[in-house]
C-alpha cells in the first residue's frame, strides 16, 4: 500500500529533522567537545564528562534521540509499497544501530565513569572506547540522515511519475 501522503510527508520531515539533530550532537563531540576535553587533566576530564552525562538527560536531547527512532520507524511503515521504502528501512536500521550502541556501550561507559573513584583510571577506561564509539554513532546517524534525504528524492520521483492503471 503506497502512502498517498495523508501526513506521510510530515512524518518523513520530522524523522529527518530529529535524525539530523542527533547527528549534529554526535558531530559536536567528535570535532569539539572531546578534543577540547582531551587537553584537560584527568580530574577535569572526568568531572566535565560526568556533568555532561548528567545534564544531557533532558527533554531537549531525549526528544530527538528517541523521536528519531520512532519517527523513522513510522516513516518506514508508511512508505511500504513506495520507492522510498528502501531508504527509510536503511535509515531505520542505521539509527537502530546507533540506539543499540548508545544503550549497550555509551550508557554503561557513562555509568562506570560516574561510579569511578580514581580519575586517572576512570579516564583511561573511558576516553578511548567512548570517543571511538561516538565516532561510529556520528557516522551511522549521518548515514541515516542521508538515507532519509534519499527518501525525499524518491518521494519526489513518486509524485512526478504518471499514474499507472490498476
Amino acid at each position: 500500500m503506497a502512502d498517498t501522503d495523508g501526513g506521510g510527508g510530515a512524518v518523513l520531515v520530522a524523522a529527518t529533522g530529529t535524525t539530523g539533530l542527533v547527528a549534529g550532537v554526535w558531530l559536536a563531540y567528535v570535532c569539539s567537545v572531546m578534543p577540547a576535553l582531551g587537553r584537560s587533566d584527568d580530574r577535569v576530564f572526568v568531572e566535565v564528562m560526568r556533568n555532561i552525562n548528567d545534564v544531557i538527560q533532558n527533554p531537549v536531547f531525549l526528544t530527538p534521540f528517541f523521536g528519531a527512532l520512532l519517527l523513522t520507524a513510522v516513516a518506514a511503515w508508511r512508505s511500504r509499497g513506495t520507492r522510498r521504502r528502501g531508504w527509510t528501512l536503511a535509515a531505520l536500521v542505521l539509527y537502530g544501530a546507533v540506539f543499540l550502541i548508545t544503550s549497550a556501550v555509551g550508557v554503561p561507559l557513562n555509568d562506570a565513569l560516574a561510579a569511578a573513584g580514581d580519575p586517572v583510571r576512570a579516564r583511561a577506561d573511558f576516553e578511548t572506547p567512548w570517543v571511538t564509539w561516538n565516532l561510529v554513532r556520528a557516522v551511522l546517524t549521518t548515514a541515516a540522515f542521508g538515507c532519509l534525504l534519499g527518501a525525499f528524492v524518491a518521494r519526489g520521483d513518486e509524485r512526478t511519475e504518471p499514474a499507472r492503471a490498476p
